[in-house]
């Protein structure tokens, strides 16, 4: 489904990425682990055309997403749900799913998407009215997963979806993730907390510093003592 080979990405001088390469198969999680720095936020932004790549080649179903413009990555079936939610404070809660269908025509399916989403989110049913600033942190990133579930994608790119929340609001977000992964939906998924996301991973790429260090099934990560040194506090 979607194909990272041999990316390079700069930021003037200095190179964030350095060459990696990796694939996320359709009906998989996939995630990228590892610390502060070390690239996993640009390597989403470059999938969906938010920062350029210096060289190398991503593909999407045959798609070459390095030549396509940001703005139709939605009608591609992509949705990307940003680090720190970026959801729209002076809109409403239903202004700001509005907005992630804002690609279709067809009322009747946005309404239905909105339906799905309340169903699947009771409590922004209940703050459908409400300004979207005045949220919490745990409300705004519901927000943003479900205004990225109104375009109907079948890949999301989710980036540190736990950061800021409490232990709780954390478990309740991956039990989300695993339900948007149950309906169909593909995933890669960005994340500094290394146990929660191989906990529910099929595979895992750790980067530092730009490269990638280890891979494999999620699984055999969770017990990789490199990984339990470095990413699981053991």
């Amino acid at each position: 489904m979607l194909e990272v080979k041999d990316l390079y990405v700069n930021y003037g001088a200095v190179e964030a990425i350095k060459g990696i390469s990796f694939t996320v198969n359709s009906g998989e999680i996939v995630t990228l682990i590892g610390a502060n720095g070390a690239g996993k936020t640009t390597t989403l932004h470059t999938i969906s055309g938010l920062v350029k790549a210096k060289s190398g080649s991503i593909t999407y179903d045959g798609t070459d997403l390095l030549k396509t413009d940001p703005s139709k990555m939605i009608t591609l079936g992509i949705a990307h749900v940003p680090e720190g939610r970026h959801v729209f404070p002076e809109m409403t809660v239903e202004e700001n799913l509005q907005m992630g269908a804002y690609s279709s025509k067809d009322k009747d399916a946005e309404a239905e998407s909105m339906k799905d989403v309340f169903e699947k989110f009771p409590r922004l049913k209940e703050r459908r009215k409400q300004l979207a600033g005045t949220l919490s942190g745990g409300e705004q990133q519901m927000l943003a997963v479900g205004r990225a579930l109104m375009g109907k994608p079948s890949i999301m790119l989710m980036d540190e979806p736990s950061m800021g929340l409490s232990p709780l609001l954390v478990k309740e977000v991956f039990a989300i993730i695993r339900e948007i992964h149950q309906a169909g939906i593909t995933v890669l998924l960005n994340e500094q907390n290394a146990k929660m996301a191989l906990s529910i991973a099929d595979r895992a790429y750790v980067l530092e510093t730009g490269t990638i260090s280890i891979s494999g099934p999620a699984s055999e990560l969770l017990q990789d003592e490199r990984v339990k040194k470095a990413y699981l506090g053991q």
